[in-house]
């Protein structure tokens, strides 16, 4: 697995870590963010379990979990209400 992916995927987890930080936190963002925070640290993950030698199919469902993953973390930044807490754009 290319290193330069995991250290991408880990740092973007990263980056919404801080981002979820600077949001309100109301009744309607709460849910969300938590859904977020979980999503987007389990892309590098299940990523990183991809290359544990494990063999190619369970190889195969990490790599697809991680996406899966990928995608629910656009869902939920797409939810989130930001109130200028920053730009969405620059998560990742």
């Amino acid at each position: 697995m290319p290193v330069e992916l995991e250290n991408r995927f880990h740092g973007f987890g990263k980056d919404v870590r801080d981002f979820c930080l600077r949001c309100k936190r109301d009744v309607i963002n709460f849910d969300y963010i938590k859904q977020l925070v979980r999503s987007s640290g389990s892309i590098a993950a299940n990523y990183t379990e991809a290359g544990e030698n494990l063999g190619m199919a369970d190889e195969r469902m990490k790599l697809k979990i991680s996406g899966k993953e990928a995608k629910e973390s656009r869902h939920w930044l797409d939810y989130i209400l930001s109130y200028g807490a920053g730009d969405l754009e620059k998560v990742g």
